[in-house]
């Protein structure tokens, strides 16, 4: 899928812990240009990996800190370029930067713990994903027969996507009284009419319009 990256300039026996990202004309990342390259050989968007961490050096793993695996990184990529690039960091001022990546609409931030090690295949709380999430008040219009998805409209009735994350609590809520707004039906889909009003945070509107990734926040009345 990604050719370019098969013959990187970086050591032997290294691996990297990094994203794939495709730039929009703005030069903040495009998730469906990446999509749209991934799925097409035919498409031409160039990608840029970013790399955050080194895994292994010299094919062996390292068990060090954060801090001083960055320092690795820097002697393994002393060079940034357009196909491969070192992740900016910087230490402390969190809040700060945080309203910063609010101010230009970018997705979020990681906050690290400098002493943490590099943990494959577990979560740790030495690592935490701060998003930032924009929200909207939508309309839940119907449910996926085969497994769980709300469809969701705008309140001007325009779609605005699919809805995957609701807490079970929630979910209880919404079986017990779906079915006294039920308008129609489809082989896929049971179709409501617009009475049910829910708040939901996603991460960003896409080229259509749509909610990226809607989860349940509340109900609205």
């Amino acid at each position: 899928m990604f050719p370019e990256l098969i013959d990187l300039p970086i050591p032997d026996g290294t691996v990297l812990d990094g994203e794939i990202i495709v730039t929009d004309e703005q030069g903040k990342p495009n998730f469906e240009a990446v999509m749209e390259r991934f799925k097409s050989k035919n498409s031409l968007h160039q990608i840029t990996f970013c790399v955050f961490d080194i895994v292994y050096s010299s094919n062996k793993k390292l068990t060090c800190t954060l801090l001083d695996r960055k320092e690795i990184l820097e002697q393994i990529i002393p060079n940034d370029n357009g196909l491969i690039t070192k992740v900016a960091w910087l230490l402390g001022n969190g809040i700060a930067y945080f309203e910063q990546v609010k101010n230009h609409d970018l997705e979020g931030v990681v906050l690290k713990d400098t002493s943490s090690k590099y943990q494959i295949n577990k979560r740790s709380n030495d690592w935490l994903k701060v998003i930032n999430y924009k929200y909207e008040n939508v309309y839940i219009t119907g449910l996926r027969k085969d497994k769980f998805g709300l469809l969701l409209n705008y309140e001007n009735g325009n779609y605005a996507g699919l809805m995957e994350f609701m807490p079970t609590p929630k979910r209880k809520e919404f079986y017990s009284v779906y079915r006294d707004f039920i308008s129609s039906e489809s082989d896929k889909f049971t179709y409501l009419e617009t009475k049910i009003k829910a708040k939901v945070k996603f991460r960003n509107y896409t080229s259509k319009g749509l909610l990226r990734i809607p989860s349940f926040v509340e109900w609205v009345s």
